[in-house]
């Protein structure tokens, strides 16, 4: 007859399938703020996130100062590219970067601040191109999208939860990102660096450099190398710079703005009308002219027309007349006038709605201002 094992034996093997036992609480002040940290650890991000967009705000309200800062984001664009490029060396995308974050907590420390240091990177070039392209926009317009994608894209920036596990995490998606990014800093900063460009040449120059920044996130830069690469970039590039030439009058032509818009009779010397109306009656049709001041911070690289459009019951009936610059300011601003064209679709049934775009000669659109003439 053998002896029953001790006790406290039994009372060890059963600790052991309930597994092991939690460490003692954290002690001392210090440890008791880990541990609240640790608790609350969400709700300090979300906090976090809420202090970035405060600080995407003041951004905003620095960069409607003036155009003259926008050089600042050449430096800016070329950080945040040669952090993105490191990370994703460093850590790769996907569950392979969660695993080798996960491994070590210097990594993980090392992760967390190339992160931070890119989010507040992206936070400084977006707030900062928002005001110019909400100038630039005419809201009731097809460019106003662009405006509200980049005020979304803005907002994530912001959000640490979603960029850390999302934008972050997953290559293809941090290249979208940034390439969506690119092209909307470098729209700005080539004219800021190069007076009197086109916005349609600025416009088509950073769709290229788009191309190349996705490109260069992807691949190794060894690739550049071999004369296949060149082919497929410049394929690549030309199908994107044809789709956006396309899609043109769907992306505002910053730098430019308009300041004042209006439609009138009277016209004077400099340009500006004696009275400005809204409603108007078909019979001094004849008489109306329309004026708009534009600024251009860039030079003055384009040139614009007014584009006349009444809806009717026939349908809709577009003129398109040249706006020639009749009077310049010493603030970069110029005002353009045209004349309603007469026809016989005017003639004989003008009473409606009426709108008139300012747009420059490559059809982008700078602003949009509306008036009705009744019987």
């Amino acid at each position: 007859m053998t002896d029953a094992p001790p006790r406290t034996t039994k009372k060890l093997e059963t600790l052991s399938t309930e597994g092991p036992a939690e460490g003692p609480p954290p002690r001392g002040p210090l440890g008791k703020l880990k541990g609240w940290a640790k608790r609350h650890h969400r709700a300090l991000w979300w906090l976090h996130s809420f202090y970035a967009l405060c600080l995407g705000v003041m951004v905003i309200l620095f960069a409607s100062k003036g155009f003259d800062h926008a050089r600042v984001l050449a430096a800016t664009l070329g950080g945040a590219f040669l952090v993105m490029v490191i990370l994703f060396r460093i850590f790769g995308q996907g569950a392979q970067q969660k695993t080798r974050v996960e491994e070590k907590r210097s990594l993980k420390i090392s992760f967390l601040g190339m992160t931070y240091v890119l989010k507040n990177l992206y936070q400084g070039m977006l707030f900062f191109v928002l005001p110019f392209y909400w100038k630039s926009s005419a809201l009731d317009s097809l460019n106003a999208w662009f405006v509200f994608l980049l005020g979304f894209l803005a907002l994530l920036s912001t959000l640490d939860l979603v960029f850390d596990n999302l934008l972050m995490r997953y290559r293809s998606v941090a290249a979208v990102f940034y390439a969506v990014t690119l092209f909307a800093c470098a729209n700005l900063v080539i004219p800021a660096f190069f007076s009197n460009v086109p916005t349609l040449v600025a416009l088509l120059t950073s769709t290229a450099l788009s191309v190349f920044g996705f490109w260069l996130l992807h691949f190794p830069l060894r690739t550049l190398t071999e004369k296949r690469t060149w082919v497929l970039l410049s394929s690549i590039a030309v199908v994107a710079i044809g789709a956006v030439y396309f899609a043109r009058a769907a992306i505002p032509p910053v730098p430019l703005y308009a300041t004042h818009h209006g439609v009138g009779v009277g016209p004077l010397e400099d340009g500006r009308l004696e009275l400005e109306v809204t409603r108007i009656h078909k019979k001094r049709l004849e008489e109306l002219h329309a004026m708009s001041d534009v600024v251009m911070p860039g030079g003055e690289g384009d040139r614009f027309r007014h584009v006349w459009r009444h809806k009717s019951a026939e349908g809709t009936f577009r003129w398109e007349v040249d706006a020639p610059v009749v009077f310049k300011s010493n603030d970069q601003t110029v005002r353009v006038t045209s004349s309603l064209p007469q026809s016989e679709i005017i003639k004989s049934n003008p009473v409606g709605e009426w709108v008139v775009d300012i747009v420059t000669t490559d059809d982008q659109i700078v602003g949009r201002m509306r008036f009705t003439v009744i019987e």
